[in-house]
């Protein structure tokens, strides 16, 4: 029997350590709509100053044509041409303001993408930290990556736990006090632990998968905040048992790869 722990920094399986950069999932995600409804709002601008630049043409060419006819509908002219000139005006101070609406939400739309940029550079940074700090483990224990502007730190549950079990190993702890390390240089960083297994019934002393996976990650937990003193206000722990996996159960390959999704804490 073969259960897996996947620790998530930002979205992971078997116990997957999810870190999340300086801006949290709600802020990420009201960035990723702000930038979305200042692009439409762009667009709706610009057509709206096309139509009134069309406007302003056509009362113009009609004041052009009024004055044509000055000598035989003068007086008429006169109203006619003040009654232009004031929908001029008006059209043109339109304009004017449906411009600068349109000027200050490209500079919001400059302003958000700058913000996606700049946090899109932080997780990088942050993923290279923890790829220096667990550089002396192999592949096949653990790896880093980053995806969808979040850091993935996946840890094998033959670098974490024996099989069936909650315990983790003292590599395993070795591993996890470089990653508190990171954690703990960088306190704006915060940590969802996620515990995953296989499709496979346990035979242990857990109820279920759902007990070993919600056990798995509450012992990194107590690691991570009695043994290597991070902050417990920003860990996450939670349990998915065999209900997240990368790949299928059907097969020992599938049951033995690594989990790749997570959540921002």
């Amino acid at each position: 029997m073969s259960k897996k722990f996947l620790l998530n920094l930002f979205l992971l399986v078997s116990c997957t350590l999810l870190l999340a950069s300086c801006v949290s999932k709600k802020k990420y995600l009201q960035s990723q709509a702000a930038l979305q409804n200042a692009r439409t709002d762009s667009t709706a601008l610009a057509n709206k100053v096309s139509q009134l630049e069309n406007n302003l043409g056509r009362l113009t060419a009609g004041n052009d044509s009024l004055q044509q006819n000055i000598d035989n509908l003068k007086q008429q002219l006169d109203v006619t041409s003040r009654d232009a000139a004031g929908k001029i005006a008006s059209q043109q101070s339109l304009l004017n303001k449906s411009k600068e609406d349109l000027a200050e939400q490209q500079r919001r739309l400059e302003t958000l993408q700058n913000l996606l940029e700049q946090q899109k550079k932080n997780a990088d940074i942050l993923r290279q930290k923890i790829s220096d700090a667990l550089v002396k483990f192999n592949s096949n224990e653990l790896t880093v990556a980053m995806k969808n502007g979040k850091v993935y730190v996946s840890l094998q549950e033959n670098l974490l736990f024996p099989s069936g079990s909650a315990v983790v190993n003292p590599k395993g702890k070795e591993a996890l006090g470089k990653l508190a390390e990171v954690l703990n240089a960088n306190p704006d960083i915060n940590v969802n632990i996620e515990g995953h297994t296989d499709s496979i019934p346990i035979r242990t002393r857990f109820e279920d998968n759902w007990a070993l996976s919600t056990a798995r990650a509450t012992a990194i937990v107590r690691i991570l905040t009695k043994n290597y003193k991070v902050d417990p206000v920003r860990v996450i722990a939670s349990g998915h048992s065999l209900y997240d996996p990368v790949d299928s159960n059907s097969a020992p390959e599938g049951r033995a790869k690594k989990q790749e999704d997570g959540n921002h804490t």
